[in-house]
Formats: C-alpha cells, structure tokens, sequence
C-alpha cells in the first residue's frame, strides 16, 4: 500500500448495569445493580491507558481522526474518570484538532445528570440506546429506563453536545405497523442529527435465542422498515448505511471509517483492532473477560490473545463486507490502496454480482443496487472466494 488508511481508536466499556436479552456483545452485568459494585473505575482506567501505550510503536506520526467509546454502558463512567482518560489519551497520541469523540449512553438518570461533565471532559457526540417510545416494549427487551427517561435524556443531551445519535429497533416483539410509525414519529419530533435503525435479530447466545419472543412476520418487518424509511427521508435524513440516517453532512464519521476499511486501534477488555502496514494488514484482539484483561494489563504490560497478518485472499472479503453496506458504495480505487491487491482478483465476482442486478454497473464505484442492498448478505458473500 502506498498511503495507510485514515486511523481512530476505539474503546471499550464493558459493564452494564443490566444485560439485555436480545445483547450479544461484551458486556456485563454490574453485581447488585450498583453503579460502583463490580468494576474498579481507576484500576479499568489504568488498564486502557497501559494497553493504549502498547500500541504507540504501532502508530508513530499517524493522526487519529475519532474516538469510539462503547460498550456495554460507557456512561456509567464518572465525568471525573472520562475527564482522565480522555486526558491521557491527547496526552499519548496526535488527536485531530476537531476529532469526533462519540461515547454511547443509555437514558438512565444516573448518566443523563453527568452529560454535562462528560461534555467537558471533551465528548461531542452521543449515542442514546433509547430502542423504542413506548413502555411495554422497552419491558418485553429488558431495558432500565422508561419512555419519560429517555425523552428527558434526548433533551438533556441535545444542550450538551454538538451532535447526538439516537438508537431504535424495529421488528419488535408483536410490534403493529403503527407502533413502529409511532416510535419513528417520537424520533423524528426531537430533530436529533443521526438515527440508527436496527431490525431485532435473535443472535447466538443470547437469552432471547434460547427462549424467543414472538417476533412479526418476515412480510410484517419489511412493510414497518419501507413506511418508516419513508418517513425519515420525508423529514430530512438521508439513509447513508444499511441502519443509519442521518441529516446533512451529520454522518458518523468513525463508523464510515470502519465502512470504508479504515485502520482502528481497539483497547480495552474483549477490543478488536487493526492496524496497516505498507505490506500487510493485521488485526488483533484482546482478552474478552474484564479481570482477566486487566489482570493481563498488569502482569505481561499486554492483553493481546490475537494478533495476525490477514491473508491476501481474505482481503477481498473483509473489504466488501464492509463496503457495501454504504448505501454510495466507495470508489474501485479504494480496494487497492486499503488492501494493496489489484482490482482483478475480484472480477469475476464483480461480473456474476452486475450479472444478478446486485452489484451497480458503474465501472467507477463499488455499490450494491436496491436489490443488492436487500439481499446483502448473499452479494457479500459472493466475495468469499
């Protein structure tokens, strides 16, 4: 590769101060419900800033362009405790002037009254689980927070910061067309920059796979996704990914940096990164278990459980998995410079996607059609090989 890609960090936050059902990320469940009985704040702290350090040598003169803070619930932090850590990572690495610094929040009243510390220790960009308007849904997926909650949240969090995302679900359990146009309606009515639009799924190990919910119909799902994409494009928000909206020029830029195969650090219990090399392209993970992380931390200076270099021939995959999820696509260029391979390793994938109306015929951009982007998962997979 002749120029590396744009580089973010990511963090993680890996309690919670309940698990939900449908949740298979890595999170865990605050002992008693108490926000400091289970997790030692400082000690976590310490930890993120020694694994940080670890991949300093991995990154000399690069800019970091945006910080991710997720989890789990990464609000459950002390604005005292963002304050420290966002402080000790300007100090460690060359954060852009402007960067993006995102952290997710759920509406609970305990992190709606620290948003204004978190605004100053330097966080302009909220993300709020809020999933839906109405009480009896938020129940049935386990949520802490009720509806008035998360109103007062949204409004709270719109005075503090230059920008906020608000998190909803659709394809609910027993969820009617009108409830879900009602959710979308109540969304809509706080004018937040970005939404993200997510259908229920029933991942792997989560309790909703083991016991599930009445969920609606495939046909039931689709027809609440089309009336409320049509609501959200009538007010404003263009759909720029596969489950996000957003106002002009208000797009999430880490996360399009992930989209568009961009380099990552990931620190923190159970993180992902990867990292680029003008001749290869590495990925890396880290302990997943909180005490182990840190005890890894303190112990060996290193969390590390994984790190390699990616195969070339698992470049293209790993590429358009990404790529396509754009609803713009990228440029054919991009795949060279983010993985160093010619175009033509994936030609003939390319011709049997345009060949089956997935893929866009424009010899310029990578860009799955309407009907790509609703069979996604079969024109990615198309690039396995």
């Amino acid at each position: 590769m002749t120029a590396l890609p744009p580089l973010a960090l990511y963090i993680h936050f890996p309690w919670c101060e309940k698990k939900c059902p449908y949740c298979d990320f890595n999170s865990h469940q605050i002992k008693d419900g108490v926000a400091k009985a289970g997790f030692d704040e400082d000690r976590y702290i310490k930890a993120l800033i020694a694994d940080l350090e670890t991949e300093l040598p991995n990154i000399w003169g690069r800019q970091v362009h945006s910080i991710f803070i997720g989890g789990g619930t990464p609000s459950l932090l002390s604005a005292t405790g963002m304050d420290q850590l966002l402080c000790a990572v300007r100090a460690r690495v060359n954060l852009e002037p402007d960067a993006e610094i995102t952290m997710e929040a759920n509406p609970g009243s305990i992190e709606v009254d620290k948003f204004s510390g978190f605004a100053r220790a330097g966080i302009n960009r909220v993300s709020i689980g809020v999933q839906s308007f109405q009480d009896e849904q938020l129940k049935a997926l386990g949520r802490v927070h009720n509806v008035e909650q998360a109103k007062r949240a949204i409004e709270i969090a719109m005075q503090h910061f230059k920008s906020v995302n608000l998190d909803l679900m659709y394809g609910l359990p027993k969820q009617s067309l009108e409830a879900a146009k009602a959710d979308i309606e109540t969304a809509l009515s706080f004018k937040t920059p970005h939404l993200s639009f997510y259908n229920l799924t029933l991942e792997p190990n989560t309790y909703f796979a083991n016991f599930p919910p009445q969920l609606p119909s495939d046909d039931e799902v689709d027809a609440i996704f089309e009336q409320n994409l049509e609501l959200l494009i009538k007010a404003g928000y263009q759909r720029y990914e596969v489950s996000a909206y957003a106002q002009k020029n208000q797009e999430c830029k880490h996360n399009l940096n992930y989209w568009r195969f961009g380099d990552y650090i990931g620190i923190g219990a159970g993180a992902h990164g990867k990292i680029s090399y003008p001749d290869k392209v590495t990925r890396q993970v880290r302990e997943k278990h909180p005490e182990m992380y840190m005890q890894a931390i303190e112990t060996n200076g290193c969390a590390i459980i994984e790190s390699k270099a990616l195969e070339p021939k698992d470049l293209p995959f790993e590429f358009m998995l990404n790529a396509l999820r754009l609803i713009d696509g990228v440029g054919t260029n991009t795949f060279s410079e983010r993985t160093g391979l010619p175009l033509s390793v994936i030609s003939k994938s390319l011709a049997e996607a345009s060949r089956k109306k997935l893929l866009d015929e424009n010899p310029s951009q990578l860009k799955a059609t309407a009907l790509g982007m609703r069979y996604l998962n079969n024109l990615q997979e198309m690039f396995l090989n």
